[in-house]
């Protein structure tokens, strides 16, 4: 993990681009001195509600179902920890330690608004976990919007359950033993601080987020291939035509496509020898641009809950003149619902990805050699490739259902809507998976056709990106092995640098 620039939560807003720093690149984390005298104002209205034996919701209660339950003294640091280790109940495959580190950071920057009410030590266990690289281990499993992943999160303050340190999995006790921390004193509130809140589902959507931006140039770029191997009628693009339906995204990729394509003689020779191409090679201006007008929408949502504050609950005002108030901002709906239509947006990507790809290999339509291998029958060239895209796309368009219209009702009737934002947030990384792979075979088949096709020059954007895969892709002469092929090209995409090297102003 290479180490970024450090980020500063100050008061200002946080931008997802801040959490993929955190997250997958190693900024370290810190707060202002602004931040920390927040945080420290609404632990003292909490040190006032205990002190004068207020009823509050989970600073003297119990949860859930039990928050008629009061509850004083000692009982409130055994509540916070209880709380930790009853809800640590995750199950199914640990998250990526980068999953894990978004969530910490989103859950961080929601604490930061000084509306929770939570120790500063527990924040600066937390800031440990990230700055020290301490990360627990999270089973993916069982949330119906929060509390679960957060819980697997705050045991390992305690010094309870594993964690990645090191390139290892150790115990969270070792941890920070080696590190020299004790574990975390909790307090009052403090438990419930640490399950409550969106972080899970917006620390999620933000690397969501950044793998969508990339893979939406990428579409680009590669559509842009297998357009001008299919020769492709490039009026379809004219400016004017596309301007004629003013969809933001729509614009955006026409611009790409003609930049691309700039400069191209196989697609100025094919200019008038069909009047008009199939769906999936003329409409990529207003598939692509409408997926990228969603992923705006996403972008939206996503960044103001992960500014917002989403515990429950809140405190309001100082410790002399305070409110304490019960609320919903832990449901998590606008999330859900904008990663449930990212998944549905990525998945038509790498459904029309899938059926370009298809017309290369196929010999009735694509001019080309059956399977793009120069000796078919002996060979079977790229035909099996094409199978493994339509699997993924038949795994896309079940990931696609909305995770946002499930409901269970939890806690003694007490919980009875619920998100299923972070089971969005899941299947959506799960979906851009998945829609890698085909973008990486449908680059893999493009750049093979373009084998019978370089004696005439390619366009500015797509010769470059040719040339980039065959640094690593040798053209495919005979059978050979070709799941690692598919996973060569599939390097190159997830490479956050490489689309701006294939076209500088591509977008």
């Amino acid at each position: 993990m290479s180490q970024a620039e450090k980020i500063v939560i100050t008061g200002s807003p946080l931008r997802w681009q801040d959490v993929v720093a955190v997250a997958r690149h190693g900024a370290p984390l810190d707060l202002s001195s602004d931040t920390w005298a927040r945080i420290d104002n609404a632990q003292a209205i909490v040190q006032r509600i205990v002190a004068s034996g207020e009823r509050a919701y989970g600073v003297n209660t119990g949860l859930g179902g039990l928050s008629n339950v009061s509850l004083q003294d000692e009982q409130l640091s055994q509540l916070s920890r209880n709380t930790l280790l009853s809800h640590a109940c995750g199950v199914g495959p640990v998250l990526s330690d980068e999953q894990t580190r978004a969530i910490i950071c989103a859950a961080i920057h929601n604490y930061s608004h000084g509306k929770s009410g939570l120790h500063r030590r527990v924040v600066e266990g937390l800031l440990a976990l990230l700055n020290l690289g301490i990360t627990p281990q999270v089973p993916s499993q069982g949330s119906v919007g929060y509390l679960t992943h957060m819980a697997h999160i705050g045991i390992a303050l305690l010094g309870v359950g594993n964690v990645s340190y090191r390139g290892q999995i150790t115990s969270a006790q070792q941890a920070l033993a080696e590190e020299g921390l004790q574990p975390v004193q909790l307090g009052a509130k403090d438990g419930l601080c640490l399950v409550n809140g969106t972080p899970c589902m917006t620390g999620l959507s933000c690397l969501a987020i950044a793998d969508a931006t990339r893979l939406l140039q990428w579409a680009d770029v590669i559509g842009a291939m297998s357009f001008e191997a299919q020769r492709g009628q490039i009026d379809a693009f004219d400016a004017e035509i596309i301007a004629l339906k003013p969809h933001p995204g729509m614009q955006q990729v026409g611009n790409n496509l003609r930049a691309l394509l700039d400069g191209s003689e196989v697609i100025a020779a094919s200019k008038g020898i069909r009047t008009q191409d199939a769906l999936s090679i003329r409409s990529i201006p207003q598939v692509h641009g409408a997926a990228r007008d969603q992923l705006k929408h996403a972008i939206k949502q996503v960044e103001a809950e992960l500014n917002g504050c989403t515990d429950n609950p809140l405190l309001l005002g100082t410790p002399d003149n305070f409110r304490v108030m019960s609320q919903a901002n832990p449901h998590g709906q606008s999330v859900a619902m904008a990663a449930d239509l990212l998944a549905i947006a990525m998945a038509e990507i790498g459904s029309i990805a899938e059926r370009r790809l298809d017309r290369l290999v196929n010999p009735h339509v694509s001019g080309l050699p059956a399977f793009l291998v120069a000796n078919p029958g002996v060979n079977s060239g790229m035909m099996i490739v094409q199978y493994v895209a339509a699997s993924l796309c038949a795994e896309n368009r079940q990931l696609a259902q909305p995770a946002v219209l499930d409901n269970y009702i939890t806690s003694g009737l007490q919980e009875d809507h619920l998100s299923m934002g972070t089971n969005a947030a899941l299947k959506l990384h799960r979906a851009l998976e998945n829609c890698t792979q085909i973008l990486a075979i449908e680059y893999l088949l493009a750049a093979q056709a373009f084998e019978f096709l370089k004696e005439q020059r390619f366009g500015v954007g797509t010769d470059r990106a040719w040339k980039l895969l065959r640094e690593t892709v040798p053209a495919y002469d005979q059978d050979r092995w070709l799941a690692p092929d598919i996973a060569a090209a599939a390097t190159v995409l997830k490479n956050p640098n490489l689309p701006h090297n294939v076209l500088p102003n591509l977008h």
